[in-house]
């Protein structure tokens, strides 16, 4: 499947922009935990580019990104060749760019409260951001 074009510039962008890692994010416009997980990024150096779609375009991305349903969450992102998907940490988003591994991305599958851009007061629940392959299997990238 072809990738809309908001994303599909993504693959073959730098990494770095003009503030610091370029990253593109696909996200409906109503989501406040995606837009929450934004934020994060910026805190965190990140320059993000936001594309609000519909719900359809986007699981069309994920579609075509091989993204599993299992793997799943509200927002798609991608960076450097990867997709990340979900609430994950900056820093896990960092690490993978720096050490480039053999995968297609990260995710946080669902939405775990406690994860970036899904705080609760403390509450902070057990959850797991995994690495996927580009077989689609996936592996534990850190605990939480």
């Amino acid at each position: 499947m072809k990738l809309p074009l908001v994303l599909g510039l993504a693959l073959l962008s730098p990494a770095v922009g003009a503030n610091g890692l370029a990253i593109e994010v696909a996200k409906t416009p109503t989501c406040g935990c995606c837009s929450a997980w934004i934020d994060h990024l910026d805190e965190n150096g990140f320059d993000v580019t936001t594309h609000n779609v519909t719900h359809r375009e986007l699981n069309e991305i994920k579609v075509g990104l091989d993204i599993e349903p299992g793997q799943a969450s509200c927002h798609t992102a991608m960076i450097d060749g990867y997709f990340i998907e979900g609430h994950v940490a900056a820093s896990e988003i960092r690490d993978l760019i720096s050490t480039q591994p053999e995968a297609a991305g990260l995710t946080v599958p669902g939405m775990p409260v406690g994860s970036p851009g899904m705080e609760v007061g403390d509450r902070q629940d057990a959850y797991d951001t995994l690495l996927v392959g580009n077989d689609g299997d996936t592996s534990v990238y850190r605990e939480h």
